[in-house]
Formats: C-alpha cells, structure tokens, sequence
C-alpha cells in the first residue's frame, strides 16, 4: 500500500469524543455497524462512557486524522478476557484505505495478541479491512442489533501474531 503521510493516529482526547459522537450518528454508518448502544443518540451518555474509557488502562484508544481533520477512532478493549479491536470511520473518509492503513499502525502500537474483530455479516468494506490487515475469519455469532431491531450474524476475525 502507498505511504499515506497525511494519516496519523494520535492518543484520544476527550475533545475527541465530540467527533466521534457526531460520526455514529450517521445512519448508513450505524446501519453498517448494526451493534450499537441502545442510547447512541444520547450525548451527555456517550461522552461520559467514553470519558471512562480514556482512564481505563485495559482500554487503548487512537484519533485518527487525515490532513489534521478527525477521520474516525479506533481501540482495544477486552471482553470476556480476549483483546478486541474496534474502529470508526466518518462516511466522508470511506473507500480511501484511511481504515486499511489506521489499523496497520495501530496493530504495530497495540501489541496484545491474539486480537479480536468483530463484524456485521454484510458490512463487507469492515470485512475487506480486517482481512487486508492480516485477521483470519475464525467464526460466526449472532446477536441483536440495536441499529438494526433485530438478531443478526457476526463473523469474528482473529490476528494470532506480530
């Protein structure tokens, strides 16, 4: 892949978060994302759920800007003992590789393995990014998706090495 200078990851701050909640209100987007909180569209609760994470040390949080504008985040977390990966990108920045190239960085700060994804069934774009970053579809689950009001299937990726 090309080098993308104009793409960096930098530590979340809780300025951030303002964007982020910004960017999950796109419908398309959570449509895609289909697992969202049930109160997404409460401000006051995601920044102050997000604030906590920013403290949690089990939690690694990244901004990521394209040309100094915030692109999207991405973040571990872990569930049930396993690392996770997370990330979102702004509809605006879609189809650019900014996800591709975001999580190839993050992947060489965040060194827990193995690492987890997870994704919608048909987000196929989310899909192509883990793939292109070297997870390995493991899985399926099902679940209900709050974006979507009904149970839906998940693949789960993994990403055993460095």
């Amino acid at each position: 892949m090309e080098s993308r200078n104009n793409i960096t990851l930098h530590e979340t701050e809780k300025d951030d978060l303002h964007a982020f909640f910004e960017f999950q209100l796109d419908e398309e987007a959570n449509y895609l994302a289909a697992f969202m909180p049930k109160d997404s569209h409460d401000k006051t609760a995601y920044i102050e759920k997000h604030t906590r994470h920013l403290a949690d040390p089990t939690i690694n949080m990244r901004t990521i800007k394209v040309d100094g504008v915030i692109a999207g985040s991405l973040a571990k977390f872990i569930m049930d003992n396993e690392a996770e990966i997370t990330y979102w990108i702004d509809r605006r920045f879609w189809g650019q590789g900014v996800a591709t190239y975001a999580l190839k960085e993050f992947l060489k700060i965040e060194q827990s393995r193995p690492i987890y994804g997870r994704v919608a069934f048909d987000n196929y774009g989310s899909q192509r990014v883990l793939e292109k970053c070297g997870f390995v579809k493991v899985g399926m689950d099902k679940g209900f998706a709050n974006a979507r009001q009904e149970e839906i299937e998940e693949f789960i990726y993994r990403l055993s090495d460095h």
